[in-house]
């Protein structure tokens, strides 16, 4: 059942996305804000309180409707599980962005491309040369790909609709309350960062895995043991490292912003990167994407023989 909601749910994301103005994303973030107002008085416990609104609760709610369908008819249930995939899934977006950050490489109109990778970073690159357009880009394609694909299916397999719901809740929880850095948030978003970076643990080391799997295996592998660690958020380094091994570019090194320079270490092994290696990094979410579906598709021929 999760497989057929999957390739439902991506085959109605690839026709018909969301984009940027995802209703369901949309609501959170009001909904966030919401939360953040009225509850943060600077202490975990708000923040703790907080989180188990804005993620557990929807996610409880998911979870009974589904077990309500599921009792009343099968075909139902699975319907209702695609429709909660295809609105937190978020991956024609990714490969759009990097697209056309690709094409206004190749058509050398760097402001286009700054502007784009701007508006999808979410962090100026007014200074950054053709090279650094193309290494964010990757680094952007590998882990909004992770965030948004992998990190989600891997918690719906597991867990149904309630479980890809609680993963993409929680995610967002984490981004909007653990980036506050004003001194009267306190610990208010230590929660939200802390459960999500438990969740995310074992996705983080699938996602990596794949791309290793379905690149250079080996180069992946020893990317990822040598230099993940050294990349701030840890975590996402393994992403990101495992998938510059695996397309064999360099990623990382260090960036200008507002003419000041911020450190950042070396992952991956060969070329400097451009708009071909952005293009590749698409092409190799979409390898992982294949990849899932097949072993999904194992599981459930297994489960069936097995039942």
């Amino acid at each position: 059942m999760s497989l057929f909601s999957l390739i439902a749910a991506l085959l109605f994301e690839h026709f018909r996305p969301l984009g940027s103005r995802n209703p369901v994303t949309l609501l959170f973030t009001r909904y966030a804000h919401y939360l953040e107002r009225h509850f943060n008085a600077g202490q975990r416990v708000h923040g703790m309180l907080a989180w188990l609104l804005a993620a557990l609760l929807p996610t409880i709610l998911v979870g009974g409707i589904y077990a309500a369908l599921y009792y009343l008819n099968h075909l139902l249930a699975w319907a209702f599980g695609a429709a909660v995939l295809y609105a937190v899934l978020s991956l024609k977006q990714v490969g759009s962005q990097a697209e056309n950050i690709a094409l206004a490489l190749r058509s050398a109109n760097l402001d286009e491309a700054r502007r784009l990778l701007a508006q999808w970073h979410g962090r100026p690159a007014d200074e950054f040369s053709e090279a650094e357009i193309a290494r964010v880009g990757i680094e952007q394609t590998l882990a909004c790909a992770h965030k948004n694909l992998f990190g989600v299916i891997a918690w719906f397999v597991v867990f149904g609709p309630a479980g890809a719901v609680l993963y993409r809740l929680s995610q967002l929880a984490s981004q909007k309350w653990g980036a506050l850095t004003e001194p009267e948030s306190g610990e208010f978003g230590k929660t939200a960062t802390q459960v999500y970076e438990m969740m995310d643990w074992v996705p983080l080391r699938l996602t990596a895995v794949s791309f290793a799997v379905v690149g250079d295996f080996e180069d992946a592998v020893y990317c990822w043991r040598s230099q993940a660690a050294a990349w701030v958020q840890q975590g996402m380094g393994i992403v990101l490292a495992s998938g510059a091994g695996a397309l064999g570019v360099k990623l990382g090194e260090p960036l200008r912003y507002g003419g000041t320079i911020e450190f950042r270490p070396e992952l991956g092994l060969g070329d400097d990167a451009d708009a071909d290696y952005l293009d590749s990094s698409v092409s190799l979410v979409w390898r992982a994407i294949v990849l899932w579906l097949v072993l999904l598709l194992l599981l459930t021929l297994a489960g069936w023989v097995g039942g």
